[in-house]
């Protein structure tokens, strides 16, 4: 068999079992990882001691349920109340309330609905003139930063590859930032593949900065 040929079939099969094998791992490593919760459980009610085995993936759906249920029971105004209450234990606490505050609040940006947090993709040059990346725009820079910038900034993340959740934050003045007409996800995935999945459009080629 001509060893081209040969090197093609092989290429071919990895293009194949790549991707599958790193899929199965990273969802073998997250159920192996929520699985864990189970350990909280009383070892009276855990599987093994139930069934006389483990159910794989029972930590998933104990998990899911736990966050869920925690979400219907802080829905309600006695709910609420014993979170606030909680949270005021916390923040009192003189450690525990410089990790707890700062990771609510990026939390809260991220995860609430109302959030600022990666509304628009964006083109920057970055790390230097005539070198363009992918970035967020994550909102404006506080006042007590604001107060100093002697034009209109604007806070902007710029993730890195394949990476996203690791990055730079960065404050640029409002007319170096060029808005893409791609969506946030499409962004994500053009940088997580390190640019080998384009998104379905091309963005401008002559775009003018955002005014």
């Amino acid at each position: 068999m001509n060893k081209h040929l040969i090197k093609k079939y092989f290429i071919t099969g990895l293009l194949i079992w790549v991707p599958l094998g790193i899929t199965f791992w990273i969802l073998h490593l997250l159920l192996g990882t929520l699985d864990e919760t189970l350990l909280v459980l009383p070892k009276s009610l855990r599987p093994d001691n139930l069934f006389g085995f483990d159910i794989p993936g029972l930590g998933v759906v104990l998990t899911v349920a736990v966050v869920f249920l925690t979400g219907v029971f802080t829905t309600n105004l006695f709910g609420r109340s014993l979170v606030k209450i909680g949270e005021t234990l916390l923040t009192r606490i003189p450690v525990v309330k410089t990790i707890y505050t700062s990771v609510k609040q990026v939390s809260d940006t991220l995860l609430s609905g109302s959030g600022e947090a990666f509304r628009k993709a964006l083109l920057i040059e970055y790390p230097r003139s005539g070198v363009y990346t992918i970035a967020f725009l994550t909102g404006q820079p506080a006042s007590v930063v604001k107060s100093h910038l002697e034009s209109d900034y604007v806070s902007v993340y710029v993730p890195t590859t394949p990476n996203p959740t690791s990055g730079f934050f960065l404050m640029l003045p409002r007319n170096e930032v060029i808005e893409l007409d791609m969506s946030v996800d499409e962004a994500l995935k053009y940088i997580i593949s390190m640019g080998v999945v384009a998104p379905g459009h091309l963005p401008p080629q002559s775009g003018e900065p955002k005014p």
